[in-house]
């Protein structure tokens, strides 16, 4: 009874995790678009940290770092489409670390989607704001659910190489179980051991017997 109240108890500190950092991410990144479409003039490039980093606020019709444009509705769908998923998953997710990953992701997917569903020109077909733009990595222009949508992606692929699951458990490769196998002892080597031990208990006891008879022997032919 215990071991399943435990894992109710971890699936719920994990559903909060998620919520928790969704939460967070979709604040952030639509209080950041709030102050840019308050405060800055649209279209002009804003320097920040001279040419590294830039603010140029743009509205983007198509996916993350203004690519595919003129297919808002394609990407609302799936936009949506990734919101369930998680959503659904969700009661499956033991690890904290795939709590944050995921709350990750749904917060940039929910950022995006909010846009897409209530700015103009109409819903299902608003423009994304988009103001975040570092010229030295990519030309592209993104913003905070961009974000945190790629770095979500990143820990994603290292929990994945790394084993860990959505339960917590590590998967141990191959490779790994091998050289675990080899380094631990064999059932039979004790076995054979104490075989060994037994058959040469016998040959010691005896020696000193031997010893005796030959030297009442000795004593008698004499």
């Amino acid at each position: 009874m215990s071991r399943p109240a435990s894992r109710a108890k971890v699936s719920v500190r994990a559903i909060a995790a998620l919520a928790f950092a969704a939460v967070v991410v979709v604040a952030f990144d639509q209080v950041a678009k709030a102050l840019v479409v308050a405060n800055l003039p649209y279209g002009t490039p804003v320097p920040i940290l001279g040419g590294a980093l830039q603010f140029l606020y743009v509205r983007n019709p198509g996916a993350a770092f203004s690519f595919a444009v003129n297919m808002t509705w394609v990407f609302s769908i799936i936009s949506t489409a990734v919101v369930v998923a998680i959503i659904v998953y969700s009661r499956r997710i033991r690890s904290m670390w795939w709590a944050v990953v995921l709350g990750m992701l749904l917060g940039g997917a929910l950022g995006n989607l909010i846009d897409r569903l209530f700015r103009e020109p109409g819903f299902g077909r608003g423009h994304v704001v988009d103001f975040i733009s570092t010229p030295w990595m990519m030309p592209a222009i993104y913003n905070v659910a961009d974000s945190f949508i790629c770095i979500s992606m990143v820990v994603f692929v290292l929990l994945v190489i790394l084993g860990v699951n959505l339960d917590g458990s590590r998967t141990v490769s191959a490779k790994r179980a091998a050289q675990a196998d080899t380094t631990e002892p064999l059932d039979g080597g004790a076995a054979f051991s104490s075989a060994d031990a037994a058959v040469d208990e016998p040959t010691r006891a005896s020696s000193p017997n031997d010893g005796d008879r030959r030297d009442a022997l000795g004593h008698d032919a004499t």
